[in-house]
């Protein structure tokens, strides 16, 4: 198909497998949780967990209901995945492709009043906080985490949220995302949607329709519009 260009006013990135891949950490966070919680299926929780809230994964797949020891498990497992990522070997936490030079093009609009990128994770705030330093991913002001809402993705508000906190309306955002649930969220939400297939197959992410499917953000040129906004270039083979 070629290129394709068009401005936005804001772009809306996911972080886990978007921005950073965590996943080393997120199979360590796991196999630790095993030990406290017996018959986990590890290989099942990583095809289907991807991209949802922890609290909503541990209550889901550890039973977990009291809301304290959902917020005091959550803490526990994302800080499994900061340490875990790095050991036995494990790569540790890295920047995904083609991010850096988008990252590094956008910075200069990350601050208030009117940030034109926000990053909205399913991640909770210290570990979102901790991937992104780790990657060398500056935070921007518009910044989502999963205590920021009473509903994750697959539900639109974190992405209505991030609209919100760049100052535009949805239908003028364009979100990027790895994850079904995500892409679901920003559908949803009325945004556009560039799916990337980073972390789930192809087919998995054309179920939920997103605007645009590439490989990574290698396929993706950002630049900061001349009268605001970004100017987006996607690549489809």
């Amino acid at each position: 198909m070629g290129a394709i260009t068009f401005h936005v006013d804001a772009v809306l990135f996911d972080m886990d497998g978007t921005l950073v891949d965590s996943t080393a950490g997120v199979i360590g966070a796991w196999e630790t949780f095993a030990e406290t919680y017996s018959g986990l299926d590890i290989q099942k929780i990583l095809n289907s967990a991807h991209g949802v809230r922890t609290v909503d994964n541990l209550r889901k797949y550890c039973g977990l209901t009291s809301e304290a020891e959902l917020e005091k498990e959550a803490a526990r497992f994302e800080e499994a995945i900061v340490t875990s990522s790095t050991a036995n070997g494990r790569k540790g936490i890295t920047l995904l492709p083609g991010v850096r030079p988008i990252i590094d093009e956008l910075a200069p609009g990350k601050k208030n009043p009117k940030p034109c990128w926000a990053i909205v994770t399913s991640a909770t705030r210290a570990y979102a906080s901790a991937a992104l330093e780790i990657a060398g991913i500056p935070i921007p002001d518009a910044f989502v985490t999963a205590e920021d809402v009473t509903q994750g993705k697959p539900y639109p508000d974190p992405y209505l949220l991030g609209a919100q906190k760049c100052g535009v309306s949805p239908g003028k955002c364009l979100v990027v995302e790895d994850a079904p649930s995500g892409v679901a969220s920003g559908v949803t939400a009325g945004c556009a949607v560039i799916g990337l297939i980073t972390s789930h197959t192809k087919e998995q992410m054309e179920v939920k329709r997103p605007t645009y499917l590439v490989e990574n953000l290698s396929s993706v040129s950002m630049k900061m519009g001349a009268n605001g906004g970004i100017d987006v270039v996607v690549n489809i083979d």
